[in-house]
């Protein structure tokens, strides 16, 4: 696959990490509606219990159906995290949506020394919408939540490092704004289809905020895409020599993708690199050399170091998300709540986009 496809809307911002099942099916015992539920028995464990959540956690409104009940306090045997930590984390991923309201149920010790299990109640202020539960365990430096086969990062600030490292080592072509405090890193390879279909994202999002830095960073899948790490090179070339003809060359090479082939690939990126307004056998011949090759393979490792797995991916100041899953419209609201928790400007107008004021937890 070359992108990540999201397919239930209540994980959404969680990168599908941590997924969330309908209630009848959970290991919770999970029922319904107003219906008492149970959460998970309480794993074996020394840790001083943490002191559970009382209040409904849906962004700082109370319902007055509250569809979860009361937490028990036996489910809570682990002393990390704290529920104020697990409920910051779920703001940052959730807290875009003001439908969206959850409760944490659990904070479990687990056999594993110093690894915890998080059990959340999720449901929307709809009437009658049904509870679903989302599991997770907490690793011992309570750096990350692991869900399945997933990690993603964890704590009440969870895209704070992976922003730092973007902006210091994002290297690849920019449009939009010079400054770094919001910053859309695109994550593509010239040779993935669906990298193509959200070029029309990424130029649309170029002009709803303003104040963004657009990164375009090259994650060439060589795997899947043998001439995408040449195509990438001469990108990083293309760039040198004028940053704009770098998103005419990219242009030309996702419009002739079908001819990125052993026996017309090089003439095809040479005559991208045309259209770009330079010299093809220029490019051609610093994307031959150690240093540019270097340099790509550099992006490939910050691509991996933030956990970058497939394309097209968006880093929306350090939020990973899936540029071919998520509408425009959700997508616009998340980068402006992500804006407004970094307290950032986006620039943007109008009622959907640019807010900078984000919701208060409940108390």
């Amino acid at each position: 696959m070359d992108s990540l496809k999201i397919s239930n809307w209540m994980v959404a911002g969680l990168a599908a990490a941590l997924s969330v099942a309908t209630a009848a099916g959970a290991q919770t015992g999970t029922q319904t509606g107003a219906t008492a539920q149970k959460a998970p028995a309480s794993a074996a464990g020394s840790q001083k219990p943490a002191t559970p959540p009382l209040q409904l956690q849906n962004l700082g409104e109370t319902t007055k159906a509250d569809p979860f009940p009361q937490p028990n306090p036996k489910f809570f045997t682990a002393s990390t995290p704290t529920v104020d930590t697990v409920n910051a984390f779920l703001k940052a991923l959730w807290g875009y949506d003001s439908n969206r309201i959850w409760r944490v149920e659990a904070i479990q010790a687990t056999p594993a020394p110093n690894v915890s299990k998080v059990v959340v109640f999720v449901s929307d202020k709809a009437p009658g919408a049904k509870v679903q539960t989302t599991a997770f365990f907490v690793t011992p430096d309570q750096m990350h939540a692991v869900a399945g086969d997933t990690v993603v990062p964890f704590g009440a600030t969870p895209f704070a490092d992976i922003r730092k490292t973007l902006q210091v080592r994002a290297d690849g072509a920019t449009r939009g704004a010079t400054s770094k405090d919001l910053m859309l890193v695109e994550f593509a390879d010239l040779q993935c289809p669906h990298c193509k279909e959200a070029q029309g994202t990424m130029d649309n999002l170029v002009k709803d905020f303003p104040n963004a830095r657009v990164v375009y960073q090259s994650f060439p899948i060589v795997q899947l895409h043998p001439f995408a790490f040449k195509a990438a090179a001469y990108g990083y070339c293309v760039q040198k020599q004028k940053n704009d003809a770098f998103f005419t060359y990219a242009a030309a090479v996702f419009d002739t993708q079908e001819a990125l082939t052993a026996e017309a690939g090089d003439e095809t990126l040479k005559n991208a690199v045309t259209k770009a307004g330079l010299d093809p056998a220029a490019v051609d011949a610093c994307a031959a050399t150690q240093a540019t090759k270097d340099q790509v393979n550099a992006s490939i490792k910050l691509a991996e170091d933030v956990g970058v797995e497939q394309t097209p991916m968006l880093a929306v100041n350090g939020h990973l998300l899936p540029l071919t899953g998520i509408p425009y419209e959700t997508l616009k609201t998340i980068i402006s709540y992500q804006a407004s928790l970094d307290g950032v400007s986006t620039g943007a107008t109008g009622p959907a986009v640019g807010s900078t004021t984000p919701p208060t937890l409940g108390k």
